[in-house]
């Protein structure tokens, strides 16, 4: 895995200058589905306050190709997600969970021009890492799965996009010691990308 991250790192930072309009990053701001199992267990069986975290906030950074035409394209996007924490308040126990990921897709785009919509779909796997704190012990866990990915946007300007996108991860379970959580399944996000 990690070679594979090396090689596209490589290739998105190291490209021809030729290609040097195609650059761009991202952010998100976003929801997906959460899980926090054993602490949904924990809270059922002594109460307390459980507060679960389904926003995501991502960065990301990408580089498309143009095919044989302007209106097809080819990119990669490298990104980082942050989740938000879960947290269990049952006094004096406080377990509080963080987890973030790393995901690298690839995707098809048509790109319809300035003051129009363009669309994409593609896939690709994450790396996941999660860590869950439990008073003075500390646990944490990581794992790589694939997702897929489709979205829209709005092209502005030549530099500038707002647009959404909608994800799918497939198996993304962590288990950091005892404890097990799930986020799998559908996320949505609103996006703004800003082209080089």
């Amino acid at each position: 895995m990690k070679k594979l991250f090396i090689m596209v790192l490589s290739v998105l930072f190291f490209a021809p200058a030729v290609f040097a309009d195609n650059w761009g990053a991202g952010i998100k701001l976003g929801v997906g589905q959460n899980d926090p199992e054993s602490l949904n267990d924990i809270y059922d069986y002594i109460g307390g306050k459980l507060t679960e975290g389904n926003g995501i906030f991502g960065l990301e950074v990408l580089h498309e190709w143009e095919l044989n035409n302007d209106l097809d394209k080819i990119g990669v996007k490298l990104g980082i997600d942050i989740y938000g924490e879960n947290e269990l308040k049952s006094y004096p126990y406080r377990i509080t969970e963080t987890i973030y990921a790393f995901p690298l897709t690839a995707y098809y785009k048509q790109e319809y021009g300035i003051e129009r919509w363009s669309w994409f779909a593609g896939a690709g796997l994450t790396f996941m890492k999660g860590e869950i704190e439990d008073g003075p012990e500390t646990y944490k866990d990581s794992q790589v799965f694939p997702h897929i990915v489709a979205g829209a946007e709005y092209r502005f300007t030549k530099l500038f996009a707002l647009g959404f996108e909608a994800k799918y991860n497939i198996g993304a379970k962590l288990k950091k010691g005892n404890y097990k959580t799930d986020r799998s399944g559908i996320s949505g996000a609103l996006t703004a990308r800003f082209y080089f």
